[in-house]
């Protein structure tokens, strides 16, 4: 005996809310609401503080200048600061030795910044693999130059050029100068390397971590050996760790200040504009003139535009590139 049965399609049961509860619900949201702000507002002030507020005043300050505030022929009185418009970023950008402390720091940004990253990629591959048997010690020993302040990093590796101290000078062929002005930028990329390197493995790192490993076996019972999976699977997925890491690398590259200084301490040759920001910090300390806030803050702007066109160019031209 066959048993039919019959199934109607049913409406769905809606319930509404009554006003008490509608109101309920905003205060809860309300109190949710006030709850996250309240949670953030440390940060928020900080970042206000140490962020914001110093960039506003910067804009503001590279449009005065300090001037005598005394008439007559010589001048006179105290310095107060004038409103001078553009001056001080026309200044800037006629400024020869910016221009060529900015050819310097782009010459050495070409050096470096692939010779790091490579080697950073090549450590987290290696980290990321069966290979190593201790990856958190390994790891820790790769970020371990980071934790070590840039000056006395720089002072350390000043002591190792130093052909009257230096512990390896005496064995590298006689008239070897790490500090002559064809091989300066070589030495303070060398520094500047040792450095970031353990930093940015670390951005590859947690980016090959946070891949599925299901990929991973999927390729070996395709038969892929260790190299293909690293070269073909891992290397393509980390692109965007890439990315971040050569943005932040451009950024700190424009910026280079702790081992031009330290060098400059040992090789007057070099002069107090050899970098744009050791460029401008000296104009800050009055070591330069024109000098005075004004002018220093006219070129950090102009710093910071040209890192965040450099940033924007090498991130359009990684974009066109993944998308052929």
């Amino acid at each position: 005996m066959v048993t039919a049965t019959e199934t109607r399609d049913r409406a769905p049961v809606t319930f509404s809310r009554t006003p008490e509860q509608n109101r309920s619900r905003r205060r809860a949201s309300r109190r949710e609401g006030i709850t996250g702000w309240l949670f953030m507002a440390p940060f928020a002030v900080l970042f206000a503080v140490v962020f914001l507020v110093p960039i506003v005043v910067s804009v503001r300050s590279s449009f005065f200048a300090q001037k005598p505030a005394g008439g007559g022929l010589y001048g006179g009185g105290e310095l107060v600061d004038t409103f001078v418009g553009l001056d001080n970023f026309a200044m800037a950008a006629g400024n020869g030795a910016f221009w060529a402390g900015m050819g310097r720091v782009v010459l050495y940004a070409g050096l470096q910044i692939p010779v790091m990253i490579v080697v950073a990629l090549g450590l987290a591959l290696l980290l990321d693999s069966f290979i190593v048997r201790r990856p958190a010690l390994f790891r820790l020993s790769f970020f371990l130059p980071y934790a070590v302040p840039g000056i006395i990093a720089a002072m350390m590796w000043l002591y190792l050029y130093t052909p009257q101290v230096s512990p390896f000078l005496p064995y590298l062929p006689e008239g070897t100068d790490l500090m002559s002005p064809q091989t300066i930028l070589f030495s303070m990329a060398n520094m500047t390397t040792w450095t970031y390197t353990g930093y940015n493995m670390l951005i590859f790192l947690s980016a090959l971590q946070a891949v599925p490993r299901d990929l991973y076996e999927a390729a070996r019972l395709d038969g892929a050996s260790g190299f293909q999976v690293a070269m073909r699977i891992k290397v393509p997925l980390v692109r965007g760790a890439a990315l971040l890491a050569v943005l932040l690398s451009i950024i700190g590259t424009i910026q280079l200040f702790n081992e031009p200084v330290i060098m400059q301490a040992a090789n007057s040759w070099m002069g107090k504009d050899f970098t744009p920001m050791m460029l401008t910090y000296n104009t800050m300390m009055g070591e330069i003139s024109p000098s005075g806030s004004g002018p220093a803050s006219a070129y950090s702007l102009l710093m910071a535009l040209i890192a965040g066109v450099l940033a924007i160019v090498y991130a359009l031209m990684q974009r066109r590139r993944g998308d052929a």
